[in-house]
């Protein structure tokens, strides 16, 4: 959800600006513009679309300057042209901006009255007026810094050039990331330390409120009241290698086929192969007396959560709920004292769940987050975090992060049931076993991509696409609609099975897939009796299930994709991979944009 980068140096700018924006591409956006110091004004280039675009105007029109802000921008107010997109320029101030501004039509309305200008219907230009008027009163950057800070209301990543005076980028936060990066006589500013890869593995996070005036040789940190503070300087150990697609067409495609390695370095955190037990490192909470686990997540990390729901109850026997953040933090939920609250969020910067770990925190929960960003504003907030090393994940659509949430979900569930005595030591060392077998098994997965690819060219004609399942794979068809419909465009919904004559049967005909996802489980029956009434219905059948599958179904099915047989513990895990090739391959063969579908962001820090 846009992207900000900045740098100040003794060289070309621009380039080091758009490499950065590249980096910072998988966040998502529809616009996209830089700023330098030019003889000590400020400059601009700007263009809508993708990057591409901004790349034509610089080389029809360059840009000089060794210090300089670059923005994506997402669109929330205004929409995306030129003339929306960042950075905006008020007198001597540039701007570019993640979040929203809540109280911009006031500070607009007050700024019109005294003459202000306005050339475009974003939120963020008034930010830019703002601070050249403070600036105009003869204040200091710094107490400029906080009185802006004090008159701004909402959540925001901000960074700005100031023309006309000492060489500095300004940069401030509230609600959304912004890193200082330390260069060898450069330095930076991001707002995800990704963009920052290639130039330096050192960066400093800002706290909240925070802002930060930076220099060639360091910054100044100051706190919302104008307090110098010191924040620490940290290794983010990413490398511009991290990034990059390989032999891959597509980010996804590789991060599909990451899973079995990033699985595998998740459970190293949690899994002791030799005495074949759980840990939690961190997590100081006695299970055997939590009287509910509240799971909260947003999109697909939100159906990771689901999937924990069943274990939590099913293998630990623990009472457990699953909520989606944006519903959650506005329902006012009474939570039990002594409760524990989860939440699941690649970026640790989802601002739904941030805001509903705000309010579980003001209830008195244990607050846990799964994560994959350890630095993050979630993880800072937390009393305990359970990363996972899934590594960058650049593809809007999440793939291997969602099987690494998975991974700490499960080894949270049979923690849990070691703690309370829900399963016997041979039932224990079983569900162990079967969290070992993950990466191997995921390996195996990967094999039926051809299969997968056949069947995915002709989802690719299809209009509306129905998903089935029970259980847990009831919500992995909800993940694999999700996924075709983010990158396929294709409408999809996933359903229960056991639901479908509610409902949803009446979508059913010819023209309509209807992707079963059955693992040969305790449920299979029962699904293949759901099945029957599809097919009855002239559904188009395509049965993943394993070979024990395949042979009980019959010929109900125009196409089956067998996967090996696994423990239905680790089903869900295994069964998202099919799911994820078939929205992957029926995208490309729509020539849809696989890695940046439109109107999507990685990371959501609006609400």
């Amino acid at each position: 959800m846009c992207g900000i980068i900045g740098v100040i140096g003794d060289d070309d700018a621009s380039q080091v600006l758009v490499d950065g924006l590249r980096r910072l591409e998988y966040r998502g956006y529809d616009s996209a513009g830089i700023a330098t110091l030019v003889g000590g004004a400020v400059d601009r280039r700007r263009a809508p679309g993708k990057l591409n675009n901004l790349d034509e105007t610089l080389r029809s029109e360059p840009l000089p300057g060794a210090i300089g802000i670059g923005h994506t921008r997402w669109a929330t107010h205004g929409v995306p042209n030129e003339t929306n997109a960042h950075p905006h320029i008020a007198g001597r101030v540039a701007v570019v901006h993640n979040g929203i501004i809540e109280n911009f039509r006031s500070i607009k309305n007050e700024l019109g009255e005294q003459g202000a200008r306005f050339a475009s219907d974003t939120d963020t230009e008034v930010v830019a007026h703002l601070l050249d008027r403070l600036l105009d009163q003869g204040l200091t950057v710094e107490k400029a810094m906080v009185a802006l800070m004090e008159r701004l209301e909402g959540m925001f990543a901000l960074g700005f050039l100031i023309g006309g005076g000492e060489d500095v980028i300004v940069g401030a936060r509230r609600g959304a990331p912004l890193a200082i990066g330390w260069g060898d006589g450069k330095m930076y500013l991001a707002s995800d330390a990704i963009a920052l890869a290639p130039y330096t593995p050192q960066v400093t996070y800002l706290e909240e409120d925070d802002f930060v005036i930076v220099r060639r040789d360091g910054a100044d940190i100051f706190d919302g009241a104008g307090r110098k503070v010191s924040r620490p300087v940290i290794n983010t150990n990413l490398s511009g290698a991290m990034i990059g697609k390989g032999n891959h067409r597509h980010f996804m495609k590789k991060e599909i086929h990451e899973q079995p390695t990033a699985v595998a370095e998740t459970m190293a955190r949690y899994l002791d192969p030799v005495f074949e037990e759980v840990t939690l490192p961190g997590l100081d909470v006695d299970f055997a007396k939590v009287p509910r686990v509240t799971l909260i997540a947003c999109g697909t990390a939100y159906y990771s959560g689901l999937i924990g729901k069943y274990w939590l109850e099913q293998v630990a026997r623990l009472p457990a709920e699953a909520d989606v953040a944006s519903e959650f933090r506005y329902r006012h939920a009474p939570m039990p004292e002594g409760g524990v609250a989860v939440f699941v969020s690649q970026s640790g910067e989802t601002a739904d769940t941030l805001a509903a770990l705000h309010y579980a925190r003001s209830q008195g929960q244990t607050i846990v987050t799964i994560t994959n960003t350890e630095t993050s504003t979630m993880a800072r907030e937390s009393d305990v975090v359970l990363p996972t090393h899934a590594g960058p994940e650049i593809a809007v659509a999440s793939t291997k992060a969602f099987t690494c949430q998975l991974t700490v979900l499960l080894s949270l569930a049979i923690a849990a049931a070691k703690a309370r005595g829900t399963l016997s030591d041979e039932e224990l060392t079983k569900a162990t076993r079967a969290l070992a077998s993950l990466p191997s098994e995921l390996a195996r997965a990967l094999h039926i991509e051809e299969k997968m690819k056949d069947v995915a060219h002709g989802v690719a004609d299809a209009r509306d696409v129905l998903y089935l399942g029970r259980g847990t794979s009831y919500v992995v068809a909800m993940e694999g609609a999700l996924k075709l419909k983010e990158i396929s465009y294709i409408h999809a919904e996933g359903y229960a099975s056991g639901e479908m004559k509610h409902g949803p049967i009446a979508l059913i005909d010819e023209r309509v897939p209807v992707i079963v996802v059955a693992p040969s489980d305790e449920l299979f029956e029962k699904t293949m009796s759901n099945t029957q009434e599809a097919a009855a219905r002239e559904g188009q059948i395509i049965l993943i299930t394993d070979q024990e599958g395949a042979d009980q179904a019959g010929d109900v099915a125009e196409r089956t994709i067998i996967l090996p047989r696994v423990d239905p513990l680790i089903a869900p895990v295994t069964y998202s991979v099919p799911v994820q090739m078939l929205a992957y391959h029926a995208a490309v063969r729509k020539g849809t944009d696989v890695d940046q579908p439109r109107n999507l962001a990685k990371s959501v820090t609006v609400e």
